[in-house]
């Protein structure tokens, strides 16, 4: 008779069981969501370390500080290498940056980028093209962002520099 009685009663504790996790969500919970947003690149403020001509340009090496507004709102210390071939007439910046700030409206979060890759055609008077992985979680909220970003040259009074991001970021739920 007892064992008659156990089943029923295990069996309810495990649908009870499911049922509550199925009603909680989880810190595995993700949704990925479109963003977009501008972005101003502070050359004035930048901090070169150092310059190394090539037989076609230079390589430099800086600390750069991007702000973000829009769906990321915050900041990016920016330590890009700087390839400019004058012969060519490109710049094409590769690095690490750490993002530091909101995402749609998250708690804050530290993310960091070592794959990111941009072009200027200096020819054409600045045309800058880009992408931005933010994959690396260094604090907060368990996020990602992957952003195309593209400018035409444009510039702040001050000579700082415009541009436009957009792309998708995956946010807890």
């Amino acid at each position: 008779m007892r064992q008659l009685l156990a089943a029923p009663v295990v069996g309810a504790l495990v649908l009870v069981g499911a049922m509550a996790s199925v009603a909680r969500p989880t810190a595995h919970q993700s949704a990925t969501r479109s963003v977009s947003g501008k972005a101003v690149h502070y050359f004035t403020t930048a901090i070169i370390h150092s310059e190394t001509p090539t037989p076609t340009g230079k390589i430099q090496r800086s600390t750069d500080i991007i702000e973000l507004t829009g769906d990321l709102k915050g900041r990016v210390l920016y330590h890009p290498i700087t390839v400019i071939d004058t012969v060519k007439g490109t710049l094409v910046n590769t690095g690490n940056e750490v993002f530091s700030g909101t995402v749609l409206g998250s708690e804050p979060v530290l993310l960091h980028d070592d794959t990111f890759r941009f072009e200027v055609d200096l020819k054409t008077g600045g045309m800058e093209s880009g992408e931005v992985h933010l994959s690396t979680r260094l604090a907060g909220p368990k996020i990602r962002c992957d952003l195309v970003v593209v400018g035409a040259g444009a510039k702040t009074p001050d000579g700082n520099g415009i541009v436009d991001y957009r792309g998708t970021c995956t946010v807890p739920k």
